[in-house]
C-alpha cells in the first residue's frame, strides 16, 4: 500500500491509499469507513487499523478520489524522533573531506522542519546556502530495543522519500550539525509512505537520485549504503528505544551542491526533485522565507 495524509477541499482531512488502477486516483479510507483515524501516525501505530485500511481498499463501495483535488500533508506529522544519519554513502563522506567513517554520524530533527509533497521548501533570511540531499526514510511500527540483524526489519511499518534540505554555512558554525538541518520547512517528506510488502526487503538495491530544475544532481543505488536498514536499527536501538511513528533517514550519496566546484545551492524557484525507484517522486519548488 502506499499511504498518504491529505487536505481536501472545505477543511476536510483523511488518509488515502494510491489507487493501483492509477497513479493520478486514490482511495479515501477515512471516507470509505469512518472507524480509521485521519491520522496516517495514529494508523501506522495500530495493527487493526491497517488492517482496517487493507479491508478498505479491497471494498467495492470505496470512496474514490483525485489527487489534483488536494494538499498532500507531512506523512508523520510529529513523529517522537527524526533520526538522521550522516556519512553513510562512502563516496559523499569522500566528497566531504572524511574517510570512510567506522561508525555513521547521528543527528535528530525536529518536526517543525519538515515541509510536504508540492509544498515550497523554504530559503531561511539569514542564508543562501540552501543545499538538497536525496535519502530514504523509514517509519518505525513497533517499538523496538537492543535488535538484532535477524528481526530489525520486524518493526518497519513503512519507506518514503526525503530531502534533508541542509543551511550548509550554519551546518558548520558548530562541531554538530543539527543547527543546519533544523531550519523551519527545509526538510522535504513524502508524498506517501510505503509498505514493506511492496518493495526489496530491507530497500536493498533501489536506484535514488536527486534532480534540480531537471538535471541529475545526484545518482546512486541503496545497495551502496555503508550500513543498511537493519544494520542501522541494529545501531540505534542499541542506544536508545525506537517507538512507532520515530523516523529515520538514512544518508545521502555524492553529487551535493556544496561539494560542486562552483557550489550549487537551491535558490527560488528551482524546483527539486527527489526519486527513489519503487517509491516515487518527491518534488517541491524553492521559496524565500
Amino acid at each position: 500500500m502506499r499511504l498518504f495524509g491529505f487536505k481536501g477541499p472545505n477543511g476536510y482531512e483523511g488518509v488515502g491509499v494510491l489507487s493501483k488502477s492509477g497513479a493520478d486516483t486514490f482511495i479515501d479510507v477515512c471516507a470509505t469507513d469512518p472507524l480509521i483515524p485521519k491520522s496516517l501516525q495514529e494508523i501506522i501505530q495500530s495493527q487493526t487499523h491497517l488492517d482496517r485500511v487493507r479491508s478498505t481498499i479491497t471494498n467495492t463501495k470505496a470512496v474514490n478520489g483525485a489527487l489534483n483535488t488536494i494538499t498532500f500533508k507531512v506523512p508523520i506529522e510529529r513523529p517522537g524522533k527524526i533520526v538522521c544519519m550522516g556519512l553513510n554513502y562512502a563516496d559523499h563522506a569522500k566528497e566531504g573531506g572524511n574517510a570512510r567513517p567506522e561508525y555513521p554520524s547521528f543527528f535528530m530533527r525536529g518536526p517543525s522542519s519538515m515541509t510536504a509533497h508540492l509544498s515550497p521548501i523554504i530559503r531561511p533570511q539569514v542564508s543562501d546556502k540552501l543545499d538538497y540531499e536525496a535519502e530514504l526514510a523509514f517509519i518505525i511500527g513497533k517499538k523496538a530495543r537492543h535488535l538484532t540483524l535477524e528481526n530489525a526489519l520486524d518493526c518497519v511499518a513503512a519507506y518514503s522519500i526525503f530531502n534533508d534540505g541542509s543551511i550548509r554555512d550554519y551546518q558548520r558554525k558548530t562541531t554538530q550539525w543539527t543547527i543546519g538541518k533544523n531550519f523551519d520547512h527545509t526538510g522535504a517528506f513524502g508524498p506517501w509512505l510505503v509498505t514493506p510488502d511492496e518493495l526489496p526487503l530491507g530497500c536493498d538495491g533501489l536506484q535514488i537520485q536527486s534532480r534540480l530544475n531537471g538535471q541529475v544532481m545526484q545518482n546512486a543505488n541503496t545497495k551502496d549504503f555503508l550500513w543498511g536498514v537493519a544494520e542501522t536499527i541494529v545501531l540505534i536501538s542499541e542506544c536508545m528505544t525506537l517507538e512507532p511513528g520515530d523516523v529515520v533517514i538514512t544518508g545521502t550519496p555524492a553529487g551535493v551542491g556544496y561539494a560542486r566546484t562552483p557550489p550549487v545551492f537551491m535558490k527560488p524557484g528551482d524546483i527539486c526533485e527527489i526519486e527513489i525507484e519503487s517509491i516515487g517522486v518527491l518534488r517541491n519548488t524553492i521559496a524565500d522565507e
